[in-house]
């Protein structure tokens, strides 16, 4: 079992400004303030390869406690990339065949936006490349705040379900944060860690037995249906289903 987690933030700053102080004696902010608390002996074990969600609104502690969790597993966070200024295509290593499929299941399939640069591309294009681009890294967990941030919903849906099948098919971890709830069916993650604020921290685990512990959930998260067909949208390949039969 890995050594718990601790993350506790001072509301009085260590450097005191003059502002700093006149906004403590403003509000009546003490020397003896207690901490802002984001985790307290939160403990986890996380699996090899697992995906990995973490959700709550601005200001939960989400962004603090996945930073620790990828500093732990020593995740390679795509936020601090820097991007190569070169065609897509000739930005990513092996065949032509492994780039084709790394840039298709970032949402990058078309064969212009292949030869544009990063600098070429939109805020939301960019966001997929890095997606991409770390994806042939040879990372073994890759880190990802604000998963989905700027992309549409419809997007980030599908990169999310994307990013679950190649999680699946290469073995590679995944560590995401986000304020978007939506994501959580597509993207289907082993584990689940709700983030509430003031140090409260739920887990849910995917595919847990149903004698398992009561402090262990069961997410209830659901696998995608089998494909049947290919979509396009927007340069994003995605697998089409069938319908659920009527009851």
């Amino acid at each position: 079992m890995p050594n718990p987690i601790d993350i506790r933030y001072a509301v009085r700053p260590r450097s005191r400004s003059l502002l700093a102080g006149e906004v403590c004696d403003l509000f009546g902010l003490s020397p003896a303030e207690p901490p802002h608390v984001v985790a307290a002996g939160f403990e986890i074990d996380i699996p090899a390869g697992a995906v990995v969600l973490l959700t709550g609104p601005s200001g939960s502690g989400k962004s603090s406690l996945l930073r620790e969790l990828g500093r732990r597993a020593n995740a390679l966070d795509l936020a601090a990339l820097t991007l190569p200024e070169v065609p897509l295509i000739d930005a990513l290593p092996g065949t032509l065949d492994e780039r084709l499929s790394a840039l298709a299941a970032a949402g990058l399939g078309e064969a212009r936006l292949m030869l544009r640069t990063p600098a070429e591309l939109s805020d939301g294009q960019r966001y997929r490349f890095r997606l991409a681009f770390g994806l042939t890294q040879g990372a073994k967990v890759l880190m990802l705040d604000e998963f989905g941030a700027v992309l549409d919903r419809t997007l980030a849906k599908v990169v999310a379900y994307n990013l679950r099948k190649t999680a699946t098919r290469t073995g590679v971890g995944a560590l995401c944060a986000t304020t978007h709830e939506d994501l959580a069916d597509d993207l289907d993650p082993d584990i689940r860690i709700r983030c509430h604020g003031d140090g409260i921290i739920d887990v849910e685990h995917r595919n847990v037995k149903k004698n398992a512990s009561p402090s262990t959930l069961d997410s209830g998260s659901r696998r995608a249906p089998a494909a049947i067909g290919r979509t396009s949208l927007g340069g994003i390949t995605a697998a089409t289903t069938s319908p659920t039969p009527a009851a």
